[in-house]
């Protein structure tokens, strides 16, 4: 049993140095220089010996974006928990995001050609709406029904059969949308030389999207 578990233990700390090493290539050359036979030899095996430890190219990608999406649904679940709605979420999205901006870009950005991810990632980024549907849910519904409100309420299957109103689903895939295009936008550098704080627009977008949009009354 011990050897067993000291096994585990070794082919852990193996597969952590090869991920570690991965994302250093994905911050310096993105995701098309992804090379197992240079991870392989930084990592001091043979590229059949690191066969062992991820099979491909795309099993490596995967445990990659398996890692982020985790990593990401844990630290909205922990606002949350923490009694944070819809602001403290949004804000621990955008400091996940600004601690490691090519792990953001690695699961929000451009889709790699050719791959495919699996079920399984999809049901961890799932969490993450999951959470936000939940956020949404305890603010105030105001505004008047839209198009897009009724098509969700028929097109609702991606909220795992949450009971949630069809205003909430509207309210949550807008904020995801906005918040996510403020964030891509700034962690891509296309605000740089426009001479604004992309801090102040992503606050701007927030107030908006909390306060001036999708929960107060609407007229006119």
């Amino acid at each position: 049993m011990d050897a067993k578990t000291s096994r585990e233990r070794y082919r852990a700390q193996v597969c952590a140095e090869i991920k570690r090493y991965a994302w250093e290539q994905l911050a310096t050359a993105g995701v098309s220089a992804l090379s197992l036979n240079a991870i392989a030899k930084h990592v001091g095996m043979s590229g059949p010996a690191l066969y062992r430890y991820f099979t491909s190219r795309d099993d490596l990608i995967t445990d990659l974006i398996r890692d982020a999406y985790r990593s990401l649904a844990d630290t909205v679940q922990a606002a949350a928990d923490s009694g944070g709605g819809v602001a403290e979420v949004a804000y621990a999205i955008r400091d996940w995001a600004l601690a490691d901006p090519q792990r953001y870009l690695f699961v929000y950005g451009t889709p790699i050609p050719g791959y495919r991810a699996p079920d399984d990632t999809t049901k961890i980024s799932n969490e993450i709406m999951t959470v936000l549907l939940d956020v949404h849910a305890e603010c105030p519904e105001g505004g008047r029904a839209t198009p897009f409100e009724a098509h969700l309420d028929d097109h609702r299957d991606w909220a795992g059969g949450r009971p949630v109103a069809s205003a909430v689903l509207r309210s949550a895939v807008t904020f995801w949308t906005r918040i996510h295009g403020v964030l891509s936008l700034e962690l891509a550098g296309h605000f740089a030389g426009m001479g604004f704080d992309p801090a102040v627009l992503f606050a701007a977008e927030l107030d908006d999207l909390v306060g001036g949009g999708l929960w107060t009354s609407a007229t006119g």
